[in-house]
């Protein structure tokens, strides 16, 4: 059985009168393995939304099919196996985080001292130990991102869709939040990601799905499909002065053309985060 699946999922907004208006999805067939982390990618108006929406049931499919956890989209008692965090996340601002999630707890009648556990578990988990009492409505939006994924996770769900969840993190937040997913789906849990951001989509996934206009164009693991299969790529520790020389040298003889030599270079995330911990542990 697969966590999601879709076959010939098609979806068309009409206007007043009925009249086909807007092809948002066109015939997606696809399938997400349980304890898999899935990438869904496009650009604005891909139908990336529209997808999330149908499948969890809050919108029909104009034809198609939409299954979570072997039961259609629709079906009431599974979604109390999803996980769900919007790109906007919608508060009670005058609640502070551990009566946010109580609230969540109850509507899923979570046991009371069980509801409290996990409450204290959640806070402790997103980094909102120091400002559980402070009222939502003086959080930060990245504090807010933090919040609505704990809410997200309230009912310990099989199924989780994030919808741009590193939305309002700054670097160290958006680390926090990566490695997060990265272990949901080392639990075995199934995540569902929509994000614009590449690399953190490149960073956490399994899988990707590429929607563009409705469409399905790209469907594969991430490797697979950002592999360069026309060229290869070394790196060699303690080269000797004369490496490049002999290097090209060599490929020449074979008949091979070299690309280029350079050495490795870290990304910025990576430059970010060791400055900031270095400053952090001078300052401890």
């Amino acid at each position: 059985m697969y966590a999601l699946e879709t076959k010939d999922l098609s979806k068309v907004y009409k206007d007043f009168w009925g009249r086909p208006r807007v092809k948002a999805l066109n015939s997606l067939s696809l399938t997400v393995r349980q304890g898999e982390v899935f990438g869904l990618l496009g650009p604005n108006g891909s139908g990336k939304t529209t997808t999330t929406k149908l499948l969890l049931g809050l919108i029909f499919p104009t034809s198609g099919s939409a299954h979570v956890l072997g039961k259609p989209a629709s079906d009431v008692a599974t979604k109390a196996r999803i996980g769900f965090l919007p790109e906007e996340s919608y508060l009670y601002r005058f609640l502070n985080a551990e009566e946010t999630l109580d609230f969540y707890g109850r509507l899923f009648k979570i046991p009371k001292k069980k509801r409290r556990e996990k409450i204290d578990e959640l806070i402790e988990l997103v980094g909102l130990t120091d400002v559980r009492k402070r009222p939502l409505k003086e959080y930060s939006k990245g504090m807010a991102r933090r919040i609505g994924l704990a809410q997200a996770l309230i009912n310990d769900p099989d199924v989780i869709f994030l919808d741009e969840p590193t939305t309002g993190l700054d670097p160290i937040g958006t680390r926090e939040m990566k490695n997060l997913v990265i272990e949901l789906g080392r639990k075995g849990k199934t995540v569902l990601m929509c994000s614009h951001l590449l690399a953190d989509v490149e960073e956490v996934c399994d899988r990707i799905a590429l929607l563009v206009n409705g469409n399905l164009r790209k469907l594969g693991e991430v490797k697979e499909l950002l592999a360069d299969k026309d060229a290869l790529q070394f790196t060699v520790k303690n080269p000797p002065s004369d490496a490049r020389e002999r290097v090209e040298k060599l490929i020449a003889e074979m008949g091979g053309t070299l690309g280029s030599i350079e050495n490795p270079v870290e990304t910025l995330e990576e430059l970010f985060l060791d400055v900031v911990r270095k400053e952090t542990r001078k300052e401890s």
